[in-house]
């Protein structure tokens, strides 16, 4: 990707999805910064930065002339305290860091999430639709979306979905274990997308001239729960779930998310739907 060729770009927040991010710009040719609060770098082509997000004297120690930053960092905790202290605070103090420079990057992308929005039955939504998330991850995440894009340096979102692939297989480890179970009541709508989608979804915001403010990661199929089991237990031979009892926990919200902005801006799928992805992951294990 000729258009990153030479860019020093910052990952802040090299996990699953931004370590892998990290191997495709070394790839296309960047400069590529990886923050951790543990010094040293993550391969020999990443160079580790020894930062910490909630403490803005560390965040002095940024690289110089980056021109983009990538935040896809994740809570210490899953309660509303931990992720405000990332995604509030900690990109706050990112965002400061940055404008204060005398030449600050010509782009941020955000790792958000469909939880800011709250429509759970059934709904299709877009990047234009409401957002009134009913739980306080997506009312931070909603907050955070507007410290980027409120900031001195042009801002991108992206919206990701449910992440799954290498390593994030619990849907097929559940059918193969006989714990799954269909649900009994209406159709339950989930919205997903392959970690290498995720990525590569990233690395094209990154490339594009001039990205929209929002866009939403999520492959070209949202599905049915009950039908992604079904696919699952007959790509292992085996039988489909047994159906819950009725009054069992049922799973949390249902809506249907477009990728129509995503696509239309040039981005092509690795995995265009869970048959892909799933499929390709229990050919991997077996």
């Amino acid at each position: 990707m000729d258009a990153l060729r030479d860019q020093r770009i910052l990952i802040a927040g090299c996990g699953y999805v931004g370590g892998r991010l990290a191997e495709l710009l070394v790839e296309s040719g960047s400069a590529v910064f990886a923050l951790s609060r543990r010094p040293g770098a993550r391969t020999e082509d990443v160079t580790g930065v020894r930062a910490d997000l909630a403490n803005p004297e560390t965040l002095e120690a940024l690289p110089a002339h980056l021109d983009a930053v990538v935040f896809a960092a994740s809570p210490s905790s899953p309660d509303e305290a931990g992720y405000r202290a990332i995604f509030i605070d900690g990109l706050r103090n990112v965002i400061e860091a940055l404008v204060s420079r005398e030449r600050p990057p010509k782009r941020i992308v955000f790792t958000s999430s469909t939880a800011v929005y709250g429509q759970a039955n059934g709904e299709w939504v877009d990047e234009t639709a409401e957002t009134d998330p009913a739980r306080f991850n997506g009312k931070v995440l909603l907050e955070a979306e507007s410290l980027v894009h409120e900031a001195a340096i042009p801002g991108c979102v992206l919206r990701l979905g449910g992440i799954y692939g290498p390593g994030r297989a619990r849907q097929i480890e559940r059918v193969r274990d006989g714990l799954a179970r269909l649900d009994p009541e209406a159709p339950s709508y989930t919205n997903r997308i392959h970690r290498e989608d995720a990525a590569r979804s990233l690395l094209h915001l990154l490339a594009l001239p001039a990205p929209d403010p929002v866009y939403l990661g999520v492959d070209d199929e949202p599905a049915d729960g009950d039908e992604v089991q079904r696919f699952i237990a007959a790509e292992l031979g085996m039988p489909e779930p047994a159906v819950a009892e009725r009054g069992a926990p049922r799973r949390a919200g249902s809506k249907r998310c477009r990728n129509r902005r995503l696509v239309e801006s040039g981005y092509r799928f690795v995995y265009p739907t869970f048959r892909e992805g799933f499929r390709a992951l229990i050919a991997s294990r077996d």
